[in-house]
């Protein structure tokens, strides 16, 4: 036994250290990490147990029955991340150029299973070359397992796919599905067809960065949440994520105990938004005032900038924020932004996370091309996702709040449990110059000075109907607090509303616009 024991060590110990020390040099050269590296970096110290680390593939033909590694190009398991369980599986480029086959779709499909199973977040480290083309239809079917189970493990548990290599054709699809996609620039590619097949259909020349990068993901078609330069940054940035989510629906986020007092003043508020609603300013640093030590992860950065979404926590406690963004498009709702609004907040229900609204909004987006591409049906996305909502939702309007957009930004009437209001707010159908412009257009045109009679107009209106208290005055909001006491107001309000139990009546599931 003694014997059998020392040869299972050896075994192991060369299934960890890969198939040559050449494809791990190769893999360094190239910039990027090992599976196993990358599953260090993610998992606490020593806390990684590996699964199906023996098996191997069973096929023939074209040279495959040569070539049985262990492995068979993916590492997959469970460990810790500050403590909490985690799934984890990583395709090993070094093997078969993490090409998935039959074996190594089943090795996913049981860590899946298991982190279903065992309530807690699955993520994958995705560096492969798409399917197994020597296996044909077997490792299409592969890819349908993984599908079918990150469909049904949406809004379980946590999903989060971080690509650090190529993921092409079928093989992006996973990650699509999942609720949040990390990308690092220079390594990871994401597209259905590439660069050569597009050259031939269409002409068109791109270079594999130009048409599937991190950053034509996280700025321009919005499938990556977050990028970053290193994927040593991108991993500790996943872990950071983790630790602010619940392992699975039927719990809540975890609470920290901070050192930043529930009750500390937010002066700055009342320099930082311009009471002039045509001036511009940065919502994140009204963000970054209002929560615990000024410190919240972004997702969609760098797309739709127009809206910010971001996780944070008040008092400990881990909210979800949508805000309006004067500082890009003057913080109008377009169809970009109400899309990404709308899976923040829909993500934010799923795994019981409070939701807090910072309104400062507009409109929506005018224009043909907007109409032409469905701002009604790509805008209703949010509006379905709002009402849809059962956590506890908190609004605050900032400054300007007009038309549908203010209804869509989680107002009282669509079902924000607590609608709070700066002294600086305008809710109202449209701004004073556009109204006065509507209603009193006659008495404007027949006036001996037209300019003079419309500021007159303009402020005739904006004092009857805009001003800070006429909400409030109607039950609209519940109060018009003193942005120095921000914070504080917040936080009392969510701990009042921290036991919240709101059912949606029963369905086998909505059918939101798409």
């Amino acid at each position: 036994m003694a014997d059998r024991a020392a040869d299972l060590r050896e075994l192991h110990d060369r299934v960890r250290h890969g198939p040559s020390a050449q494809a791990t040099e190769r893999q360094h050269a190239k910039g990027k990490l090992t599976a196993r590296e990358r599953i260090a970096l993610l998992l606490d110290d020593g806390s990684f147990t590996e699964i199906e680390a023996l098996r191997r593939h069973r096929a023939t033909g074209f040279g495959l029955e040569d070539s049985r590694p262990h492995t068979d190009g993916v590492v997959a398991g469970w460990g810790t991340v500050e403590g909490r369980p985690v799934f984890v599986y990583a395709h090993d480029f070094r093997i078969f150029g993490g090409a998935l086959g039959e074996a190594h779709a089943e090795k996913i499909h049981k860590v899946m299973d298991l982190a279903l199973g065992a309530g807690a977040p699955l993520v994958s480290l995705n560096d492969g070359a798409g399917a197994r083309i020597q296996e044909g239809v077997s490792a299409l079917a592969g890819y349908g397992g993984i599908f079918r189970r990150n469909t049904r493990a949406s809004g379980v548990i946590p999903q989060i796919s971080v690509m650090l290599g190529p993921c092409a054709g079928g093989a992006a699809y996973s990650p699509a599905i999942t609720d949040f996609v990390f990308a690092v620039r220079g390594v990871s590619q994401m597209f259905i067809t590439g660069p050569d097949v597009i050259r031939s259909v269409t002409g068109e020349e791109v270079t594999l960065d130009g048409l599937g990068g991190a950053d034509v993901h996280g700025g321009i078609s919005g499938v990556a949440h977050f990028v970053y330069d290193d994927e040593a940054t991108c991993l500790a940035e996943v872990r950071l994520l983790l630790s602010m989510l619940p392992s699975n629906n039927r719990e809540i986020p975890p609470v920290e105990s901070g050192s930043d007092p529930p009750d500390r003043s937010t002066e700055r508020l009342l320099e930082l938004v311009p009471l002039d609603p045509q001036r511009s300013y940065d919502v994140r640093d009204v963000i970054e005032e209002i929560v615990d030590n000024g410190d919240y992860l972004e997702v969609h950065a760098d797309w739709a900038p127009n809206i910010v979404c971001a996780l944070a926590r008040l008092d400990g406690h881990v909210v979800g924020v949508v805000a309006n963004q004067p500082a890009a498009l003057a913080g109008v709702l377009d169809i970009q932004a109400s899309e990404k609004g709308a899976r923040f907040v829909q993500f934010c229900d799923a795994f019981s996370i409070p939701l807090l609204s910072l309104v400062d909004v507009p409109g929506f987006l005018p224009g043909v091309r907007q109409e032409h591409d469905g701002i009604i049906r790509h805008g209703a996305k949010l509006l379905y996702a709002y009402c849809n909502a059962t956590v506890p939702r908190v609004s605050l309007v900032l400054r300007k709040a007009y038309g549908g957009a203010y209804i869509v930004m989680d107002s009282r009437s669509i079902g924000a449990d607590v609608a709070l209001a700066w002294p600086s707010n305008e809710i109202a159908v449209m701004g004073a110059e556009a109204a006065a412009n509507v209603v009193f257009r006659r008495e404007i045109a027949a006036a001996p000075v037209p300019a003079q009679m419309r500021e007159e107009k303009i402020a005739q209106y904006r004092q009857e109907l805009v001003h800070p208290f006429y909400a409030a005055e109607r039950g609209l909001i519940d109060d018009v607090i003193d942005p120095a006491g921000t914070r504080s107001v917040l936080i009392r309000s969510f701990a009042m509303l921290h036991r919240k139990d709101a059912d949606l009546p029963r369905r086998k599931h909505g059918n939101p616009p798409q």
